[in-house]
């Protein structure tokens, strides 16, 4: 299903043939897990090509490819496969090759075929999840909602955020999940800090206290972000969270199919910005998530991607103020042809600890 829907992906664009050398392409595309080796794609043709540490296991895992192993380049490879298969026109994954390697292959290819390259043919089909893999996204969630619950019982004010970022990471390794980004753990002041991974900073009492986490559970990923507070919330801090809670509701209520990832970015920042916190909140709504922790669509005032029912992406509306502190709240959804649902258990109600 998945050859037959890149192959008319390629069809569309006008490329007869496609090497896949993107990590997690490669491993969608063909169910192969070894680090090395890219494949060939025709209309008529599937080729793996990877080298003798991999060769058996590829045959074991990439069920409908040919397994060619190389000795040398896996250029000179590819130009071989595509001299035998009659290719003259091979595009290439312009998002994953470097420079350098883009001209390692024009020049083993000279002669032999034009290449092209090629944008986003594989991620255009990965936008759109099937049942078995919100299946696994779900369960990811799930063991991410029990590390949640974990940590409320954990943290406390003398720790350091890096105490907590580690105690997150063992539970989740001891869950057979795989940390899949830096852990934020931003406490306080730090807490402006969108990206605030954690530090030696100790968490005091009083801190608002942002925790962003995710973990890979059978290749694919989680990501959750809940702010708690370590004491009694003042004011100030309720009012910010009760804000931040607001917009990220209505983002979720908008995320349904049929909308663009701008206009559902927009309900959210509509919210703030009317709150006067309009710059406080510069990044955008949401992400999609999969094999990667940061896929497209997204939701963001740049993207004007049509959403549609299949996609899972996250709602992770926040308000950071430089001195102060910030908020942000993030759950992952599921478009469906109704509302979106919501992927998390974990409450979204400020936790005072």
């Amino acid at each position: 299903m998945k050859l037959h829907k890149l192959r008319a992906e390629m069809a569309a664009r006008g490329i007869p043939a496609l090497v896949v050398s993107g990590d997690s392409n490669r491993y969608y595309m063909s169910g192969f897990t070894g680090s090395s080796g890219v494949l060939v794609i025709t209309q008529s043709d599937a080729v793996l090509i990877t080298d003798f540490r991999y060769t058996e296991q590829a045959a074991q895992q990439a069920h409908g490819f040919r397994v060619v192993m190389h000795a040398g380049r896996i250029p000179e490879s590819v130009s071989a496969v595509a001299q035998e298969l009659g290719i003259k026109r091979l595009g290439l994954e312009s998002e994953h090759l470097t420079y350098a390697e883009f001209e390692s292959y024009s020049r083993a290819l000279s002669g032999v075929a034009e290449v092209v390259p090629v944008k986003g043919a594989v991620e255009a089909i990965r936008m759109i999840k099937d049942p078995q893999e919100i299946e696994i996204i779900a369960e990811a969630c799930r063991i991410t909602d029990m590390a949640f619950d974990h940590i409320l019982g954990y943290i406390r004010p003398g720790l350091t955020e890096k105490q907590v970022a580690t105690e997150l990471k063992v539970f989740m390794l001891r869950h057979d999940m795989t940390p899949s980004f830096d852990f934020i753990v931003a406490s306080g002041e730090r807490g402006s800090m969108p990206h605030g991974v954690a530090s030696d900073k100790v968490i005091e009492p009083g801190d608002l206290v942002t925790l962003d986490f995710g973990g890979f559970y059978r290749r694919y990923s989680s990501d959750i972000t809940r702010t708690v507070v370590m004491g009694r919330a003042t004011d100030e801090q309720r009012r910010i969270y009760d804000l931040v809670l607001k917009a990220q509701a209505a983002g979720v209520e908008a995320a349904t199919a049929g909308m663009r990832g701008n206009e559902v970015d927009a309900v959210a920042r509509g919210i703030i910005s009317e709150a006067g916190h309009g710059a406080h909140f510069g990044h955008g709504l949401g992400h999609s998530i999969g094999l990667e922790v940061h896929e497209s669509p997204r939701f963001s005032p740049t993207d004007s991607t049509v959403i549609q029912a299949g996609m899972v992406l996250s709602v992770e509306p926040g308000v950071y103020v430089p001195g102060w502190g910030g908020v942000r709240i993030e759950d992952l959804v599921v478009i469906t042809e109704g509302k979106a649902r919501v992927m998390y258990s974990s409450t979204k109600e400020l936790i005072q600890l």
